[in-house]
């Protein structure tokens, strides 16, 4: 029998829980903190609700199920609902209507995205999906029942495009009822002639064209003349120019110019110099001034780029003389260099022109010359051998934050693959434009990423630039890179090459490809695609106009394509180190800005490379 301590003088025995060994009682106190808040909610206590306070917080999927439908009952029941999908069915047809065995599978088919919103159904817009949906439901396909949403057929796109990009080939998943052996020819019959359907496969209940996607190949179309280098009085053809000649590499310059060095001289001499002779000197002055000294502004070089988003509404206009006009004429370089061209120049009020009319005629024709002169270009095997060389700096795993928006360079979601970047052999003349197609093959892109790939290349390629810049532009020092027009780019196809090897065989389905509908997929481009980009560029100018304000931005944010790379764009280039991409919230209070770690002050959006 062990006898108690009854002195109270002597220490008392320490509680179990209390040991004099560190380790153990930072153990202790883990195990307090998991007994007070329980294990995983971070020190944050957790309420007790009891049994039916839990699942009264928590309903089970049946009655989230419910809550939806209910919600959405209460949505189709409005008068001013903003549900663009066919008006749902009674009860009484619905019950009407025979019950018929619904199959997964996956749809083959094009579309010109002119006219439309983009891919994705959204409220009060016309889309692709919802034509498609509604001619789903017209041609019986779907029943009744599920009419009033997509998500009741398990409707998945496989690539979703933007407002007026045109897919030639993509794919949808979902249940379809498909007894009816014509039954695609019922669907399009409901369609639009510039939505089509090829077919469709059978597949695995568990199928997602999204998910079961391997890559997917893109096409652009662009012309040739945006090969062409920037016109000599322009604002960047002045500083190539300017550059080269400060960095000592005008020689390297003009050697990597070589095949157009004297493209803008005979343009002169040939369209241009007959119509200023024709004028007196003073309209001449004029004409020469609203003609060689322009510049554009910020305003107008984001004005250009919404413009290349949505091509333009009123067509081919002509501009005013007060108003920027491009510029048309050559200068030469040993007067740029003695002479160079001042920053800031004062127009001429349009009250104090005499003869307006007259000026804006002229204007008009020396406008339609130099568009006849670019569109007669034709691109020379050496200018293509250096386009095909810039494309393929793209390929294989590179960082691509510079080619998105809003992407930090640390985040490792902006580091794409690029499987190739292929170049046609020949060009294609078409209404005597000359235009050349490029194909891009990638697992997966972001948001602009394409446009802005060939923007930049169109870029080096046009101002002579070395080739290793453009890679220099897969670091992690920020660049603003303009966005070609959407104009020209085209969805070709996806690709799933997993599942038809294994998913395919295994369960004995037929592989998803379009190469079964290759004569249909070709008629279709050519007819609703291709002939509708050849027609809006040349009612619009849609290419010309972009590449002419890029040419006059005034702002130094492009200049890294001329010999002293990104030293010439400012004092200090940009990084992730010294530049802070703003959040959420920030960007709520601070909308088109970044935000610089030395000074702290808010930059202009176009710097922040989001042009």
């Amino acid at each position: 029998m062990v006898e108690a301590n009854t002195n109270p003088e002597a220490p008392k025995a320490a509680p179990p829980s209390q040991s004099s060994n560190p380790d153990s009682r930072q153990h202790d106190r883990g195990q307090k903190r998991k007994k007070d808040f329980g294990r995983g909610d971070r020190g944050r206590p957790r309420k007790d609700l009891g049994r039916s306070g839990y699942f009264k917080s928590n309903p089970d999927r049946r009655q989230r199920n419910e809550d939806s439908q209910s919600k959405r009952q209460k949505q189709d029941d409005e008068p001013d609902s903003k549900n663009n999908l066919p008006a749902p069915f009674s009860q009484a047809e619905i019950t009407a209507e025979d019950r018929r065995p619904k199959r997964k599978v996956a749809v083959l088919l094009g579309y010109s995205g002119s006219g439309y919103k983009g891919m994705q159904i959204m409220p009060d817009q016309r889309t692709i999906e919802g034509d498609l949906f509604a001619a789903f439901i017209a041609a019986g396909a779907i029943s009744k029942a599920n009419a009033n949403d997509p998500k009741k057929s398990s409707f998945v796109r496989c690539a979703r495009t933007d407002k007026g990009v045109h897919a030639a080939g993509n794919v949808i998943s979902l249940k379809l009822i498909i007894e009816e052996p014509d039954i695609v020819e019922k669907i399009n019959e409901h369609l639009s002639p510039q939505i089509r359907v090829f077919g469709f496969e059978r597949t695995t209940g568990s199928f997602s064209c999204y998910q079961a996607c391997d890559s997917r190949w893109y096409e652009y179309l662009i012309p040739t003349h945006c090969f062409l280098p920037p016109h000599p009085s322009s604002f960047l053809g002045q500083k190539l120019v300017e550059v080269a000649m400060e960095a000592e590499d005008l020689e390297g310059y003009k050697s990597r110019q070589e095949e157009v060095a004297d493209f803008w001289e005979k343009v002169d001499a040939t369209h241009i110099k007959p119509i200023l002779e024709a004028l007196d000197d003073e309209s001449r002055q004029i004409v020469e001034q609203a003609l060689y000294h322009t510049r554009t502004t910020s305003q107008e070089f984001e004005d250009a780029e919404e413009d290349a988003d949505a091509g333009s509404e009123n067509g081919d206009t002509v501009a005013p003389v007060s108003e920027t006009v491009e510029t048309t004429a050559p200068a030469d370089e040993q007067t740029l260099a003695s002479n160079p061209p001042r920053e800031e120049e004062e127009s001429i009020p349009a009250d104090t022109i005499p003869n307006k009319p007259e000026l804006e005629a002229a204007i008009k024709s020396l406008k339609s010359a130099y568009l006849k002169a670019k569109e007669t270009y034709r691109i020379s095997p050496t200018r293509l051998d250096r386009v095909r060389k810039a494309f393929a700096q793209y390929e294989g795993t590179n960082n691509f934050h510079n080619y998105t928006i809003r992407k930090s360079p640390n985040d490792p979601s902006a580091k794409r693959h690029i499987i190739s970047f292929k170049v046609a052999e020949e060009p294609t003349i078409i209404d005597n434009t000359e235009w050349l197609s490029l194909k891009v093959h990638g697992q997966s892109f972001m948001m602009h990423q394409i446009r802005k790939m060939v923007g930049l290349a169109a870029l080096v390629v046009r101002c002579g630039t070395p080739m290793e810049r453009l890679a220099q532009t897969l670091s992690m020092d920020l660049y603003s890179i303009p966005k070609a027009p959407g104009l020209g780019l085209l969805l070709e196809r996806p690709v799933f090459t997993s599942y038809n090897e294994k998913t395919a065989k295994q369960f004995e389905k037929e592989d998803i490809d379009f190469g079964k509908y290759e004569k249909e997929v070709e008629v279709f481009k050519r007819r609703e695609i291709y002939a509708r980009i050849f027609r809006e560029e040349e009612r619009d100018r849609i290419f010309h106009s972009f590449f002419t304000h890029l040419d006059n931005y005034k702002e130094p944010i492009f200049l890294y394509v001329t010999s002293k790379g990104i030293e010439a764009c400012g004092p200090s280039p940009r990084t992730a180190s010294n530049v802070h991409l703003p959040s959420r919230r920030e960007r709520k209070g601070f909308k088109g800005k970044y935000y610089d770690r030395e000074d702290g002050n808010a930059k202009a959006g176009a710097e922040a490379g989001s042009a």
